[in-house]
């Protein structure tokens, strides 16, 4: 959808994430709110195909970078519909290099639908809950480049990691109920892509 494309064209420095939003939240809500801290430029909810439900998160475009830092200061502590909200600056950290950050905050993505999940969207689904550190990463089929329905994100913080855990794990996208743990590297050389394992269920 053109909703997805619009993010390529963002000012990411001056793009906050806004996360844990109550279904009752719109566009116009975040854009009057958001107005008080700064010059907003656009709003965007990214909504369910089928549902046209928001997922709980968008993003608001400043037209400014100092704006976007002001507000995440400030807008993390206000409440909407009794959520606390959670706002983090949107970009990747290209200055410190993408995989300089990694500290193993490594999300595995399982049960993905393989038409509708594709890296884009899991970097607008799961950059809600903190800093992602390289682009996604969907498993696909060599041949064909068809999406093998699991993937990797890989987080700066393992607080970030742990709240997509928390908010995300058996959670619908796309209508598929998706399945997120943290992903260990094999020391082992299996056979292609099986580099990355998830951790199994306990107990």
């Amino acid at each position: 959808m053109a909703s997805l494309a619009n993010v390529e064209h963002r000012n990411q420095e001056a793009t906050c994430y806004v996360g844990n939003l109550d279904p009752g939240v719109t566009e116009d809500l975040l854009v009057e709110l958001f107005t008080q801290v700064g010059r907003v430029n656009s709003v965007h909810m990214p909504k369910d195909k089928l549902t046209g439900l928001h997922g709980g998160y968008g993003f608001v475009e400043f037209l400014d970078v100092a704006d976007a830092d002001y507000a995440i200061q400030i807008m993390g502590m206000v409440k909407l519909f009794s959520r606390p909200m959670r706002v983090n600056k949107s970009s990747l950290d290209k200055k410190s290099g993408q995989n300089s950050l990694d500290v193993g905050a490594n999300l595995f993505i399982g049960n993905l639908d393989p038409a509708d999940v594709d890296e884009k969207l899991l970097y607008d689904t799961f950059s809600a809950f903190g800093t992602i550190i390289k682009p996604p990463k969907i498993m696909r089929d060599d041949m064909t480049n068809t999406s093998k329905g699991f993937g990797f994100v890989s987080f700066d913080a393992f607080e970030a990691s742990d709240l997509a855990i928390e908010c995300m794990n058996n959670q619908y996208l796309c209508n598929r109920q998706i399945t997120v743990q943290y992903a260990f590297k094999k020391a082992s050389t299996g056979g292609e892509g099986s580099d990355v394992v998830a951790e199994g269920g306990r107990g």
